[in-house]
């Protein structure tokens, strides 16, 4: 399968293009970006071809692989798929209702293959117990916390220049991995509460159609010490903790890759496809709500 890349910002040159670069089951076509001459050197660094022109790629590849702001996502994404390629989606899908139902019209319209790359669903370790922690059902509550720092005083984040981010906060950023793995375990979410806290810090309490509760705290600006991940599940089967990372996204991107190979052959559509990025929009567009009317609001 020939694949592009859509995307020249550090993501991009970390993750995406070196993973397209050897992943057997695709063909690196070449690279588009908004600056020509940025997406001219991350091809030259990978021996492909830069383009200026996105349909011209487009018409040569069966596969995009996108590493592009939401605020951009949506419209390449419903052009890619017009031009009938399989989409590699990056989260959040974008930043509106409208927009993400707009991505999912179109690779249903097209007949074609979608993954959103939630990294932790990718996760070596985190992918099996996610399964199993799904099939053991009796869960009472869930506890997930996202606290990063790449707006910290001392954050050296390569993403700390990202505009969107800086706009959107944690609720858009480190929400959609937090919701990604909340959701296939404890069901859908019926209903959504968040409450601010300081500076982009949010707390949300979901409650879910299997009965079950959650609570998420997530941040962009903890201060270094203070920031960490992890997740806690409490039910009928005890406690259980989601394993820490062991890996970096590139091996956790070979993996979506190849599930949006997987889908794309079979037909089948994956459980983090373009739908699923849909409803984990409408619930962080949910939760924007609740924060500006102080009420809890159905999702």
């Amino acid at each position: 399968m020939r694949i592009g890349l859509l995307g020249t910002g550090p993501w991009a040159e970390r993750v995406h293009a070196p993973v397209l670069a050897e992943h057997p089951a695709y063909e690196f076509a070449g690279v588009w970006g908004r600056r020509p001459e940025a997406a001219a050197a991350l091809g030259a660094a990978h021996g492909v071809p830069g383009y200026a022109d996105l349909d011209r790629l487009l018409a040569e590849v069966d596969a995009v692989s996108i590493a592009l702001p939401p605020t951009v996502q949506a419209d390449l994404a419903v052009r890619a798929a017009e031009a009938g390629c399989h989409l590699l989606l990056d989260k959040p899908v974008a930043l509106t209702v409208p927009d993400a139902r707009r991505v999912v019209r179109a690779t249903g319209a097209g007949g074609l293959a979608s993954v959103v790359f939630f990294t932790v669903r990718f996760g070596r370790e985190q992918m099996p117990w996610i399964e199993k922690q799904a099939s053991v059902g009796g869960w009472f509550t869930g506890r997930s916390d996202w606290l990063g720092s790449v707006f910290a005083p001392d954050s050296a984040s390569p993403y700390a220049a990202s505009p969107w981010r800086r706009e959107k906060g944690a609720l858009w950023d480190v929400g959609p991995h937090a919701l990604s793995v909340l959701l296939p375990v404890l069901g859908d979410a019926a209903q959504v509460t968040a409450v601010a806290g300081p500076l982009d810090t949010v707390h949300l309490v979901l409650r879910h159609t299997s009965g079950a509760s959650s609570t998420l705290a997530l941040s962009l600006t903890t201060p270094l010490a203070g920031g960490g991940t992890g997740m806690e599940l409490r039910g009928e089967a005890g406690v259980v903790h989601l394993p820490e990372r062991g890996e970096g996204p590139v091996a956790a991107l070979h993996r979506a890759l190849e599930a949006l190979a997987g889908s794309a052959r079979t037909g089948v559509p994956h459980p983090c496809d373009a739908a699923f990025g849909l409803r984990v929009v409408e619930i962080l567009a949910a939760a924007e709500q609740s924060l500006t009317t102080g009420t809890a609001v159905d999702v």
